[in-house]
């Protein structure tokens, strides 16, 4: 019996669903590693991106269809806190101790935080999608009898 079978379903029939109902079998995979070096969640290898932040439609090594994938908002929002916090604080820390020009945390902290969210804006949806994956999430439905 392989791995996927034995996962209980969502919807409480025994059978599975979504993403890890495919019959290939792989080796499971650090949905953290493969997520943050943008790799299939599925084999590891194949590329999940096309571009800075789209999915490619399909894994070039094990053909995963990428369709179950929605980060949705999430990985923005872990960005928003994580880079904000980062940034603010630093922002308060050299107004604090050094006072200089608003010209200098222009210059500073405006490129920081642009190379800092489209950097971990990447990797946080890498992770999401490989958790997703890994966990075989899926969109939340209300069964009605």
């Amino acid at each position: 019996m392989s791995p996927e079978q034995d996962r209980p379903s969502a919807n409480g029939t025994g059978q599975t669903e979504g993403a890890n109902s495919d019959s290939a079998l792989f080796p499971p995979v650090d949905p953290f590693k493969v997520g943050i070096q943008g790799c299939c969640p599925r084999c590891g290898h194949g590329k999940l991106f096309d571009g800075l932040l789209s999915l490619k439609p399909r894994c070039a090594a094990c053909g995963l269809d990428y369709a179950f994938a929605d980060a949705g908002d999430g990985p923005a929002v872990f960005v928003i806190l994580i880079v904000g916090f980062i940034v603010i604080g630093s922002v308060l820390w050299l107004q604090v101790n050094y006072a200089p020009p608003i010209w200098v945390h222009i210059l500073l902290f405006g490129p920081l935080t642009i190379i800092l969210s489209l950097l971990s804006l990447r990797w946080c949806k890498g992770i999401l999608i490989a958790l997703q994956y890994r966990n075989n999430a899926s969109e939340g439905r209300i069964h009605r009898d």
